[in-house]
């Protein structure tokens, strides 16, 4: 399949980063349905795409002629026969559940086009655990996006099976979107950037699962050293507290980590309470004016 012949979109996964990747795609000029099983949260997605969409216009990230053009191309469904049935390429960001994802992949294997491509936004996972799942492990690769709200870098990573047409049309529709794709010559477990990002991550938890420091604590001294807007338990927040525990979990349990394990337990006390993140409106921090945007949170330091 040549880019050009791509003309429509299936997003799996109405959360933050499903949404994020199906505005860009629509604002591009494509056709985009977004799939999830939860009807709840494709009944909140509109709304949601909207104050998306205001927030990219506000921070010059895109314009507003084709903003609301873009929002006209989105649909919504949870019917995976009439999500699947037309689409040339998908864009999986369900759960970091590497079980999940196979079982989405085969389900949909059944449904889509021989045509289509088959792609993951997956954090910290590789492709080749996924692939055999996707019945199609030629078509199949890794495609993450990262907060399209701030930045334009996507990674790019095959598995061993991913044929090089299929590697030459994902590099072409990145650039298509607007993107910079980052090919990765191997596989490596959280890409290129997530694969520094998670020793920041960790390294945060580990302190403040540890009553080292507290969260506030840790962060201040990340943004007065490194002279950043938003310190590790910040960044947490954008990324999803559900997300950052699923993922610290898998791990922990993956390679029996004594400290990864005290981290997820850490983390599981916020999930549990529903605080999620900027996107619940709380998490270590509340949203929408947590206390590190105010002058006052590092007052002394300079």
């Amino acid at each position: 399949m040549q880019n050009d012949e791509i003309s429509t979109i299936l997003i799996l996964g109405a959360g933050t980063m499903g949404l994020q990747i199906g505005l860009l795609c629509a604002t591009s000029g494509f056709d985009v349905t977004i799939y999830d099983t939860v009807e709840q949260a494709l009944e909140d997605a509109g709304v949601r795409l909207q104050k998306l969409a205001k927030k990219l216009v506000n921070n010059g990230r895109m314009e507003r002629k084709n903003a609301d053009a873009g929002l006209l191309r989105i649909k919504f469904s949870s019917n995976p026969e009439t999500a699947g049935r037309e689409a040339d390429l998908i864009s999986e960001s369900v759960p970091e559940d590497p079980t999940l994802k196979q079982q989405v992949f085969s389900q949909f294997n059944k449904i889509c086009p021989e045509h289509t491509i088959f792609t993951t936004n997956s954090s910290t996972l590789l492709p080749s655990m996924i692939a055999d799942a996707t019945g199609r492990q030629d078509r199949f690769v890794a495609l993450h996006f990262h907060d399209c709200s701030t930045t334009n870098v996507v990674d790019v990573m095959p598995h061993p099976g991913t044929s090089a047409k299929t590697l030459e049309t994902v590099l072409a529709f990145c650039k298509t979107i607007d993107q910079y794709p980052i090919e990765l010559k191997k596989e490596q477990h959280g890409y290129v950037f997530n694969t520094m990002l998670s020793e920041l991550l960790g390294s945060a938890l580990n302190l403040a699962s540890g009553e080292v420091a507290s969260p506030e604590d840790i962060d201040r001294a990340w943004m007065g050293i490194m002279k950043t807007a938003v310190g590790p338990f910040g960044i947490m927040d954008s990324v999803g507290l559900e997300t950052v525990y699923k993922i610290t979990d898998y791990w922990a349990k993956k390679i029996d980590d004594p400290k990864r394990k005290g981290n997820a337990a850490y983390l599981k006390e916020f999930v549990e309470k529903g605080h999620l993140g900027v996107k619940t409106g709380q998490g270590f921090y509340k949203y929408p004016s947590p206390a590190f945007l105010n002058p006052d949170f590092m007052k002394g330091i300079r």
